[in-house]
């Protein structure tokens, strides 16, 4: 969802823009569950012929101050987003609608023309967001129970380091409550707990003061540059987490790639390629040390700077951290080793718990193998009148359910199982070839006699 550095690259959009401008016309969606407290109608009447003064935020929340009150509120929600006809203005990535939608979008739920022409817009695709017409917006909820701004007030080393002393609530979850402090979302706190080497479920209380003072100033960086370049997130350095937490895939840390390297990658592909020809696509016979085997078998799997990224529930969410890095220790530690730990990956037939991450690929098979094993049990699963057997289930024991994606074992079980299916299948498809080959040679002698061959009983 739109965080701190999405909400104030949209403040100081509007406020390089639309400052002393009055409000010509209003559209306001006819939508109650966005629009709240507040018809469609009373809200464009209280904002025509009214000049927009100021721009406000705090956390993830903005707000327009008009030369009179009342003040129209933005609370962004899961993809909430500021347009401004003629003006590139950052937004969080799922927020965007298209360049060629119509203006204003269909999925605008606030519109206003200026008396300069200008045009603004707030959308919101998801309908998570929360527009409110408010005469003191500071003083009613969301904002007056919001907790310091991360940019605007933040903590000192030693309040910071005092406060997280009193709480035994894992640090992750600490930091996205709102209350504590505002505008800290779900990437934010898996990119500074990353860059302080602190894992998210580590007990609050717990950290040392140099894990404070780490975590502080890593709090202070990440937020500080994140604004610098109005969140456009291909200006964050390289080596941040960021690039490689969205849609859980495989990367690497970037940089300046020498010519020497480029020509050696143009040759290694052309080899790929040519060695994939000459089998015939047939992965079966590629080479034995081909990184396809391995990632055919275990998709989603992603990395940072060569160590793995995991993914586990904290506060809630979605959590994206390296195990190598971000180790747990003390009490959180043993507490850990006592739990069968919850994965945060996508089960089968079932949905991701985290709308703000990317999902996972489908069910569908990954690799020719696969697809001939898939085949090779369809038709050893359908009886001779063409009605469909119902394959046995395989209950799952709830560890190896939550944690899938890193149990050897299973690894281990999964081949022995895909050995026996492929030979099934080969056997099958054997049959399957002797069976039409007997049935040719006998068309073949049949219409040498002359005669017609007969048809099988």
């Amino acid at each position: 969802m739109p965080e701190l550095p999405e909400v104030e690259a949209a403040r100081r959009a509007v406020e390089e823009n639309c400052l002393g401008k009055k409000i010509k016309r209003a559209i306001i969606a006819n939508d109650s569950k966005v629009i709240e407290g507040v018809s469609s109608s009373e809200f464009e009447s209280a904002v025509v012929g009214k000049t927009i003064v100021s721009a406000h935020r705090k956390g993830k929340n903005l707000w327009l101050q008009l030369d009179s009150p009342p003040f129209p509120t933005f609370q962004f929600g899961m993809a909430g987003a500021i347009y401004i006809k003629g003006v590139a203005v950052t937004k969080y990535k799922r927020s965007a609608v298209k360049d060629d939608d119509d203006w204003p979008s269909k999925y605008s739920k606030f519109f206003v023309e200026l008396d300069d022409g200008l045009e603004l817009s707030f959308t919101d695709k998801r309908r998570f967001a929360r527009v409110r017409l408010l005469k003191d917006p500071t003083s009613v909820p969301p904002i007056s129970e919001l907790g310091p701004d991360a940019l605007f007030e933040p903590m000192t080393v030693d309040g910071f380091t005092e406060s997280l002393s009193k709480k035994k609530i894992a640090i992750k979850a600490l930091l996205l409550d709102q209350s504590y402090i505002s505008g800290i979302g779900n990437w934010i706190a898996d990119e500074v707990l990353y860059q302080a080497r602190i894992h998210p479920l580590q007990a609050s209380s717990s950290l040392s003061k140099e894990n404070c003072a780490t975590l502080h100033k890593c709090i202070k960086e990440v937020i500080q540059y994140s604004v610098e370049v109005d969140a456009d997130s291909c200006r964050f350095p390289n080596d941040w987490l960021f690039h490689f937490r969205w849609g859980k895939k495989s990367g690497k840390i970037k940089g300046k790639i020498p010519l020497k390297l480029i020509i050696m990658s143009k040759k290694l592909i052309l080899q790929v390629i040519e060695t994939s020809v000459e089998v015939g696509a047939d992965s079966s016979q590629f080479p034995s040390n081909w990184i396809f085997h391995s990632r055919e078998k275990k998709p989603g799997k992603a990395f940072v700077d060569g160590k793995k990224i995991d993914f586990i529930n904290a506060g809630g969410r979605t959590s994206a951290y390296v195990p190598e890095l971000q180790k747990l220790s003390g009490t959180s530690a043993s507490k850990a080793a006592g739990k069968p730990r919850k994965q945060a990956s996508k089960r089968k037939g079932g949905k991701a718990k985290d709308n703000d991450e990317d999902e996972g690929a489908g069910d569908e098979p990954t690799s020719e193998e696969e697809e001939t094993t898939k085949i090779a049990k369809s038709r050893k699963g359908v009886d001779p009148k063409g009605r469909g057997k119902k394959p046995p289930v395989k209950r799952k024991t709830k560890e190896s359910d939550d944690d899938d994606d890193d149990d050897g074992k299973s690894d281990a079980i999964s081949e022995s199982d895909d050995e026996d299916l492929k030979e099934k299948a080969v056997k099958v498809k054997t049959r399957t070839s002797n069976k039409q080959a007997k049935t040719s040679s006998g068309q073949a002698a049949s219409s040498q006699n002359g005669k017609k061959p007969k048809r099988a009983k």
